[in-house]
Order: structure tokens, then sequence, then C-alpha cells
């Protein structure tokens, strides 16, 4: 007997993998808090705008890394089987599983501290985690 994988399994694991990579790329797994707020407020921003996670997960406005040109591009392509990037894999599958609560106080953006996006001058974040600021 063969044993088959329904196709929506399939598409979890691809998405998983998907913020699983992005979130490494712009935490570097520094921490598991961090991991945890950056896969929240990707869950919030998508709940919010009502947009289409797979979608928002191409935006180069929302995610650096994913601009060639940016330092944290080659980070996208990490090692699958490094513990970092695990750790980033079982959050991103719990929060697809809604087992993830929002550790990032609501936020729907976010910016590393070492960069000031135009979007964020006129704006007080919310929270402060490993560096990374988050936006309501």
């Amino acid at each position: 007997m063969q044993l088959e994988i329904p196709e929506v399994q399939s598409e979890t694991i691809c998405l998983a993998n998907n913020i699983a990579r992005i979130v490494y790329a712009e935490t570097l797994a520094t921490s598991l808090r961090v991991v945890e707020a950056l896969t929240s407020m990707i869950s919030n921003a998508t709940k919010n705008n009502h947009h289409d996670m797979a979608i928002m997960l191409r935006n180069k406005n929302i995610f650096e890394s994913l601009n060639n040109e940016s330092p944290r591009h080659q980070y996208l392509y990490v090692d699958k089987s490094k513990r970092d990037f695990q750790m980033c894999l079982r959050v991103a599958v719990r929060m697809l599983h809604g087992n993830l609560p929002d550790a990032c106080n609501h936020a729907t953006m976010f910016h590393r501290a070492e960069m000031l996006p135009g979007w964020a001058v006129a704006r007080g974040y919310i929270a402060d985690i490993d560096g990374i600021l988050f936006y309501a």
C-alpha cells in the first residue's frame, strides 16, 4: 500500500518553508522570541490587510531580504538542516495551524533598528524585540 500525501498538506509545507526562509533571513534566528514575533507579524498583517499570505511573502517593500542587493538576501538560501532554520520552520508551522499566540502586540509592519523606512518616520513603534521594531 502506498501512502499519498494530500495536496493541502504539501501547500502548507511549502508555505511554512517560505515563511521560515524569510523569517530566518530577516532575523538570523537570533532568538526564539524574535522569530515568534516576526512570524506573528506576518500572520497579523495577512489577517488585517486581507492579503493572501503567499503574495505578501513576495513583497520586497515588506521584506528587505527579498531584494537581490540586500546583504540579507543570501540568507534566504539557508541550509534547511540548520538548527536555527528548523526553529523558524517549527514556529511557521505552529502559526499556520493557529497555535502561535501573538508575540508582537498586534503589529502589522516592522523594520530592523539600523534602518528607517519613510513610512516609519511619523510613527511610534509598539515593540522592540532584538533590534526589530514593530508597528501597528
